[in-house]
């Protein structure tokens, strides 16, 4: 309860500035919720449709891996069944590379989608505390300037108190929706990065598979017109 009536104040000594601090707050954290909530549910489907994939992918039973592709909507998926469909009109490794490398530039934005604004709101958040810092202080000066000698101390210690608090609530905006940034970016970084591994793997399998071996022709048994030839030479 204490801590509940200090924010209410803190909101009430800080001026109308920190209610839209306070809603970029608010939007920054839903957003950096939903990205970890989407990525971290991406980073295990993609585990699992891949470890399902691996061993029918090993022995050559790409009918099974492409089943098991179109029935799911991992991001892995999506990849693999862009080289499953150009393996089949095209036998050549950079036909299906160029493939697979279209359906990245299909994927990618969707894991990246909504992280870079968390950096924006950042950005913004401080600018507004800082805004609301100077207004304060010119509120503060303002009102020095002309009140009376006894009330000067009370109204600038008010105004600084409300610069003061526009100033922790834009740093922490900041601090916190930066912070929030960087660690999605990782986790971002590091989908994209098994996602490209997965799909050089697939490739490398899927086009570089050895030939199947020629069986050499058999030696024909030597005839009996033969035989008498060799009888002859040896006279």
């Amino acid at each position: 309860m204490n801590f509940f009536n200090t924010a209410v104040n803190f909101f009430k000594d800080g001026g109308m500035f920190l209610y839209p601090l306070a809603l970029i707050f608010v939007v920054g954290v839903a957003i950096a919720i939903e990205r970890f909530v989407y990525l971290t549910r991406e980073t295990a489907r993609n585990r699992s449709l891949w470890e399902s994939v691996v061993p029918p992918l090993g022995a050559g039973n790409f009918k099974q891996v492409a089943a098991l592709t179109q029935a799911s909507n991992a991001s892995i998926a999506t990849i693999l069944n862009y080289g499953l469909a150009r393996i089949a009109h095209a036998k050549r490794r950079d036909d299906v590379e160029k493939a697979m490398d279209e359906s990245l530039l299909e994927v990618i934005p969707r894991i990246e989608k909504r992280t870079h604004y968390l950096s924006s709101l950042a950005n913004i958040g401080l600018l507004i505390g800082l805004l609301g810092t100077i207004t304060g202080l010119i509120g503060a000066f303002s009102a020095v300037a002309s009140a009376n000698p006894a009330e000067k101390a009370s109204l600038l210690s008010l105004a600084i108190s409300v610069a003061m608090n526009n100033t922790a609530s834009g740093l922490g905006v900041a601090i916190t929706l930066l912070l929030s940034h960087m660690f999605l970016e990782s986790k971002t970084t590091s989908l994209i990065d098994s996602l490209e591994i997965a799909s050089l793997k697939f490739l490398n399998a899927i086009v570089e598979r050895p030939a199947p071996a020629v069986p050499s022709a058999p030696v024909q048994p030597a005839g009996p017109a033969h035989s008498v030839a060799q009888a002859r030479s040896a006279k």
